[in-house]
This record gives structure tokens, C-alpha cells and sequence, in this order.
């Protein structure tokens, strides 16, 4: 009789094969972990400040200094009965990013046209004293933010005010 091949069988074969795939398993499984971890915590994790802490945020914001725009000396006539009145200031434009500095360059006929515009319609008594003065800043700020469409001015200095 003729022998017959003999046919192996790797019994172990199979349990190759599920080690394998358990294996993968698993290492998917933790990839998937670290990476839910990873979003988990990097978002809306974030604890609410509480007021101090913002209030101190505000400050350290407010004391850093903004891209500078500077505005020739220009001169105004000014209200007054009876004489002759005119304003000779300088001013510069403190910007909260280089972009809104650049959109203020840009703008620049139509912010000088609105400084003119707030100060030919100020009296001597207006300007003459620091509150008046203090409120022209504050009625500048906001003529010149209500015409920038990327952001504001931060502050304003006048760096020459001189009224006559």
C-alpha cells in the first residue's frame, strides 16, 4: 500500500491567528483611548475665571501697548462769539493690532474729516479745561471705531493741543 501524504495540521496555526487579531485589537482600542483622551482634555476643559483673575486679565491687556498711528498737526477754527478761535493738535492712534492700523491708514481721509468734523463744532469753553478735553477724547474714540469694520482704536493721545 502506498502511503498517503501525510496532511499537516498546525493546531497552533489558528491560535496564531487570534493572538494576532487580539493583539490589533487592543492597540486600536488604546490609539482610540489616547486620542479621545487628547480631545477630552484640550476641549471646554477650561475652568471660568473668577473676577479677580479677570479683572487682572483686563489690566495686563490694557497696560500692553498697540501699534501706533500718527495724524499730522492739523489746525481747526473753533466756536467762539466775538473772536477768532482755532485749535492746532497732533494725535496719535493707539490700534489693537497691526491689521486695524493698516485699516486706519487706509481710512485716513475719512478719520481726519470726522476729527474736523467733532471739533469745528466745539466752543473755546469746551476745550479749554481738562474735563472738556478728557470728553473730546472720548467722543473721538468712538467717531473713529464706529468707522473701522475689523476692530478699534485702543486710545488716543494728543501728543500737541494747542488752543488759541
Amino acid at each position: 500500500m502506498a502511503k498517503e501524504p501525510e496532511k499537516k495540521t498546525d493546531e497552533g496555526g489558528g491560535t496564531k491567528n487570534k493572538l494576532i487579531i487580539i493583539i490589533a485589537a487592543i492597540v486600536v482600542l488604546l490609539i482610540g483611548a489616547g486620542i479621545g483622551t487628547f480631545f477630552f482634555m484640550n476641549s471646554g476643559g477650561d475652568k471660568p475665571l473668577t473676577p479677580e483673575q479677570e479683572q487682572a486679565l483686563l489690566e495686563r491687556r490694557a497696560k500692553e501697548i498697540g501699534p501706533m498711528v500718527n495724524l499730522e498737526s492739523f489746525i481747526v477754527n473753533i466756536l467762539d462769539e466775538g473772536e477768532v478761535r482755532y485749535l492746532k493738535a497732533a494725535i496719535t492712534l493707539e490700534a489693537d493690532s497691526a491689521e486695524v492700523a493698516a485699516e486706519l491708514n487706509q481710512r485716513m481721509p475719512q478719520i481726519k474729516d470726522a476729527i474736523l468734523m467733532l471739533i469745528g463744532n466745539k466752543t473755546f469753553a469746551d476745550l479749554s479745561d481738562l474735563q472738556g478735553r478728557l470728553q473730546l477724547r472720548a467722543e473721538l474714540l468712538n467717531r473713529i471705531n464706529s468707522l473701522l469694520l475689523n476692530g478699534k482704536v485702543k486710545r488716543i493721545y494728543f501728543t500737541d493741543f494747542v488752543v488759541q
